[in-house]
């Protein structure tokens, strides 16, 4: 009789519901949502191919031929091949560019996000949890940098390193990019810390660290994860704006970018050496966008 009441408790929806974490629903809500699958199919696309671009071309994307393949028009017939996407104004593949220009971006998408989120999510954390004295001083020295305009900004810092590489666009773009998570975390970290497991867990003499780390920062991490995903699309954009204006990445780096400035001078004569990198560019930012939006909507209940 024990047995079957067990099993009728764990089997009665309305426990599994009690159950559930944030999370758990938050994950459960993604799986039915369009726009989430087809985001997120995009992303794992994008990340396989900046990892195994040989696994979609087999094309050089640095063989340049002047005689032959001078802004030679796409062949729809070559499909995956090096002449599927046309070539350049210097013979190179426009679609091995494409895919090779892949690796690039989500490098610094990726990297950046993760900079600023470690280091705006620890300066707001701090900042929320001792306020005071601490969380004037802190607030004052993120309005600074929130102040300074982050491609403005990129390209001063640019302009310090000798060599551009993908590394330094991260660290220029992290440096100036945290302030925003910081100000979300600060928040969050404010109207988290107001809890009663919080105030119970001091009363209980628990440390700074086990309250911060344990209690506050896992209830607290939603929208800052929301407002992450959403700025990584931006953050390849910003990349890409860099290449084009020439501050960002340089040769012989591949960068969307990069295709898109030299693609200017022929728009005219051969828009398709435009059309494709900034295709995949435009693709690449809407999906981490539509990504964001979707975690957004399941992690905040009034949405639902």
């Amino acid at each position: 009789m024990a047995v079957e009441q067990e099993t009728l408790v764990e089997g009665d929806p309305a426990k599994r519901e009690e159950a559930r974490s944030l999370w758990g629903d938050a994950w459960r809500d993604l799986r039915r949502r369009p726009i989430f699958l087809i985001s997120a199919l995009l992303i794992v696309l994008l990340i396989v191919m900046s990892i195994f671009p040989w696994a979609f071309t087999d094309a050089n994307p640095r063989k340049a031929d002047l005689v032959n393949d001078f802004l030679k028009r796409p062949d729809w017939t070559d499909f995956f091949g090096a002449g599927w996407f046309g070539y350049d104004g210097q013979g190179r593949s426009i679609y091995a560019r494409v895919v090779y220009g892949a690796r690039a971006s989500i490098t610094v998408g990726i990297f950046v996000t993760l900079g600023v989120t470690l280091l705006g999510g620890l300066t707001g954390m701090v900042a929320g949890y001792f306020g005071g004295a601490v969380d004037a001083v802190i607030s004052r020295i993120v309005d600074i940098f929130f102040g300074i305009p982050l491609l403005l900004g990129a390209l001063v810092l640019l302009g310090a390193f000798s060599a551009r590489t993908v590394w330094s666009v991260v660290i220029a773009l992290a440096v100036l990019g945290w302030t925003q998570i910081a100000r979300v975390m600060r928040g969050a970290v404010l109207t988290v810390k107001q809890s009663d497991y919080v105030v119970a867990g001091r009363a209980l003499g628990a440390g700074t660290g086990r309250l911060m780390f344990r209690h506050i920062l896992p209830n607290a991490l939603a929208p800052v994860i929301v407002v992450a995903t959403i700025a990584l699309g931006g953050y390849i954009a910003t990349e890409a704006t860099l290449s084009f204006l020439g501050i960002g990445l340089q040769d012989p780096t591949i960068s969307w970018g990069i295709d898109i400035a030299s693609a200017q001078k022929v728009i005219r004569t051969a828009p398709y050496v435009l059309f494709f990198p900034a295709a995949a560019l435009s693709i690449t930012v809407l999906a981490f966008i539509m990504l964001g939006d979707a975690v957004r909507d399941a992690l905040d209940p009034k949405l639902r």
